[in-house]
């Protein structure tokens, strides 16, 4: 049986998409770590970064641009965070590269932060 997120590419499984282009696919991560959180995967399967080929510059390329694209269509291209985890130990749990769009946030004034304007 292939990988969840292989599933999800091939549309086997159910996933809520939200922006799919000839090279990558991305869907509401099922367990958010922040308001918006989106996971953007390439539709070939790479198990994690430390897999990464010579080969796959211009496909990581095309995950970054694709998560600045996503984040400007959903209104928070002036504050988010993109994360690769890699590893069990570092937090990675599906074997197959993907980047974490996380936004969302109240921004540090209406947070009432202390010392801060």
């Amino acid at each position: 049986m292939s990988c969840i997120f292989c599933q999800i590419i091939k549309k086997e499984m159910p996933a809520d998409i939200i922006y799919e282009n000839e090279q990558v696919v991305a869907f509401k991560d099922i367990h958010p770590k922040a308001p918006l959180h989106f996971l953007i995967i390439p539709k070939k399967h790479i198990p994690s970064v430390d897999h990464l080929e010579e080969e796959d510059k211009e496909l990581m390329g095309e995950l970054v641009l694709s998560a600045k694209k996503i984040a400007k269509e959903q209104g928070v291209s002036a504050a988010y965070k993109l994360v690769f985890n890699v590893g069990r130990a570092g937090g990675q749990i599906i074997d197959h590269i993907h980047l974490h769009l996380l936004a969302g946030w109240k921004s540090d004034k209406e947070r009432d932060i202390p010392g801060m304007p």
